[in-house]
């Protein structure tokens, strides 16, 4: 069981404070990002077609635009490498806890890889460029990078480590980046890289807030147990045989619920205010997957249910869809499960290597689980996704099995910052202990929409 709060000594709640007060994507201005491009023009001699020896003696400047925003001139140096950043200013609340309490500060700073942020990187051996990287989200590790080639840029489009565009030829020579604003490169790139994928809207994700609100609130009356679900008639069951469960004095004014149970209390609280009664246990259980009679999966499967979480995600984001429209659906019809493959190639401390994506019947690699559910709350708001989890005995011969669940709700806040909600076995988890769990495992999902309408019992 994973517990409900973390406990640390010193927490540092970082909030970047821009200027501009415009909604979050759509062009420049409208981006709400800082714009360096003017300043620019002025740092090609001094600062970004100097030799090393000059750009170190460089101090670091501060200098406007047109519009008064401030930015940063400065120097860092790496061990093959130095980076000229023009960053934006921006105020940081910092709250630090110690033995007599919590203090907050303000602190001004320019940080480098702040939405607004432009970044050159030159080799320290030839002074060479590398690459230049626009951040422009209000999360970091969400930009896009410029590499110089013989006569054109080439242009990747990185998000969390994933390559949604990697090395496409731009037309353009890398100089023209030297003083070009975003907005120049969302116009110059539009028809060239996914910025689909990171066009999201602050204000959308109400029904998303309010049932994650609402599973928070219940979360502390529900009581974990194995094989326990209630049915459409509201009773305590074994979702095993569908017999029902002598009720302990321990679950008195309790939601007795496994992890499955969970996710079916879960979609019940759609269905129920829709149509007055909950879903019903056979059909949840369908089978979904087939195995070869003779592949040892196959085998195994004539023994024991090795789909059994992927069958019950499945089968309930079609319950709510058939629900919604009216419709009975099997789960091949509704086109809940996810399939979408915007992702190409990763980051590893390998070097980049080609990323295997969606797998049928498997879902994602566990690695690519956080990128993708950006992409997901950026391209689909207000949507929830069902999880199953497969997960793998490593001896030989290998074992696959879907046993363990969870729901995940994707969201970006009234900042514009990526958040993630994952509820499992009846309790909140932070992503990050979810992924350190199964980071060696696949993640099967299926979509579901939100709803404002939400009341389970």
């Amino acid at each position: 069981m994973y517990s409900r709060n973390g406990k640390y000594a010193v927490c540092f709640c970082l909030a970047f404070l821009f200027i501009s007060s415009a909604p979050l994507f759509a062009l420049y201005n409208r981006y709400g990002i800082p714009d360096s491009s003017e300043i620019r023009k002025d740092l090609i001699e001094t600062w970004f077609e100097a030799p090393l020896s000059s750009v170190r003696m460089n101090r670091p400047e501060i200098r406007e635009n047109s519009v008064g925003q401030k930015f940063q001139i400065r120097l860092e140096e790496s061990e093959d490498s130095f980076n000229i950043f023009v960053a934006p200013y921006a105020r940081i609340e910092v709250d630090i806890y110690s033995d007599k309490g919590r203090s907050t500060e303000l602190q001004d700073v320019f940080p480098g890889d702040g939405a607004g942020s432009w970044l050159l990187v030159r080799d320290k051996k030839t002074g060479a460029p590398s690459s230049i990287r626009y951040y422009f989200a209000a999360d970091s590790e969400v930009f896009v990078q410029f590499t110089p080639a013989s006569k054109t840029a080439f242009a990747d489009f990185i998000i969390y480590g994933l390559y949604a565009s990697r090395g496409v030829p731009t037309g353009l020579s890398f100089s023209r980046f030297y003083t070009a604003s975003f907005e120049e490169i969302v116009k110059w790139t539009s028809g060239m890289l996914p910025w689909q994928y990171t066009r999201i809207h602050t204000d959308g994700y109400h029904a998303s807030l309010q049932m994650i609100y609402y599973i928070r609130q219940k979360q502390s009356s529900i009581l974990y147990t194995e094989d326990a679900m209630y049915d459409e008639n509201g009773e305590s069951v074994y979702i095993s045989t569908g017999e029902a469960r002598p009720v302990q004095p321990e679950e008195k004014n309790k939601q007795v619920l496994s992890g499955a149970g969970f996710l079916k209390w879960i979609a019940d609280g759609i269905i129920e205010p829709l149509t007055g009664g909950k879903s019903k246990r056979e059909p949840l259980l369908m089978q979904t997957v087939s195995y070869k009679d003779t592949g040892f999966q196959g085998v195994l499967s004539q023994k024991y249910n090795l789909s059994f979480s992927l069958d019950w995600v499945r089968n309930l984001a079609t319950a709510i869809y058939s629900v919604r429209t009216g419709r009975n659906y099997l789960y091949n019809e509704s086109g809940v499960d996810v399939t979408v493959e915007p992702f190409a190639a990763e980051i590893t401390s390998q070097g980049i290597r080609n990323l295997s994506g969606f797998i049928k019947d498997s879902g994602y690699p566990a690695t690519a689980l956080m990128p993708l559910l950006y992409v997901l709350a950026a391209t689909e708001p207000e949507t929830f996704y069902f999880a199953a989890i497969r997960e793998t005995d490593r001896r030989s011969p290998e074992v696959k099995v879907f046993n363990e669940c969870a729901a995940i709700f994707p969201y970006f806040d009234g900042r514009g910052h990526f958040k993630c909600a994952v509820f499992k076995d009846g309790l909140e988890i932070p992503f990050d202990e979810f992924y350190s769990r199964y980071c060696k495992e696949y993640v099967f999902l299926t979509r579901a929409r939100c709803t404002e309408q939400f009341f389970p019992d």
